[in-house]
Parts: C-alpha cells; structure tokens; sequence
C-alpha cells in the first residue's frame, strides 16, 4: 500500500489532471470534495475520452471519474484485495479506515510483493511472461 495517495479536485480540468499523472508519474488521481471519496480517475479514463473526443481543457474529472470507488480497509490481505480487483475489472483500490483515505493499493503493488499472485492478476491485465504458462 502506498500511503502519499494524490488526491484532486472535481473541477480538475482533463489536461490539468494529465499534466499532474504525468510529473508525479503515477497513473492515477482519486477525487475528493470537502474530504469525501467521489472517484477515480485514469490515465486510462482520460485516454479514452480524447479519444471520444472530449475537449480536454473543458471536460472536469468529475464527468469521466470512476464511480463508486471500491475501497478495503488497511487490514485487507493481499488476496482478498486481488479477489476485488479481478472481481470487479480494477487495477486500483482505495484504503480507507474511519472514512478517511490512508493509501492506494494497486495491481503493480501486489505484482511486486506477491509473485504467486500473478496467475490471478494475469487474466486482469493480460500479462505474458518468459516462462511462464499459466493466464
């Protein structure tokens, strides 16, 4: 879990939002108003509303953020969060404790702690490796 979680505004500009993913090189910015979880925005999300041609510099985060967020407490084990994340077709989750946001989990996170989990994330995020056969 990552503990420094970049949070934004709704009022975020796409372009805004971009340029901040892109200097802090993380692949994500959750949406927060008055310190209540509202969503979750991609590098992915933003991609794919260029690419329906959405004006970058007047669409806002809030009208392309994911929503609900699916969200775990800090005492979720690694596999229950796995189980969420390919549930759910997400490669991200929120950690929160007594409605506050206390950290990000991510697919990458556990692919770097959890080698045996990598059947599982496979089939989420279409990942071959040398040598491997499962997924």
């Amino acid at each position: 879990m990552k503990r420094d979680v970049v949070t934004a505004k709704p009022t975020l500009s796409l372009r805004e939002a971009a340029k901040v993913m892109t200097d802090l090189g993380i692949g994500s910015l959750v949406i927060v108003e008055d310190e209540e979880l509202m969503g979750i925005v991609t590098g992915t999300d933003i991609l794919k509303a260029i690419s329906a041609g959405k004006d970058v510099n007047t669409t806002l985060v809030r009208d392309i953020m994911s929503k609900p967020v699916k969200t775990v407490d800090p005492s979720c084990d690694i596999e229950d969060a796995v189980e969420i994340m390919t549930k759910h077709k997400i490669k991200r989750l929120v950690v929160v404790e007594n409605d506050k946001i206390v950290g990000i989990v991510t697919a990458s996170d556990i692919l770097s702690i959890e080698p045996k989990l990598i059947e599982h994330l496979s089939k989420l995020i279409s990942i071959r490796l040398p040598g491997y056969s499962g997924g």
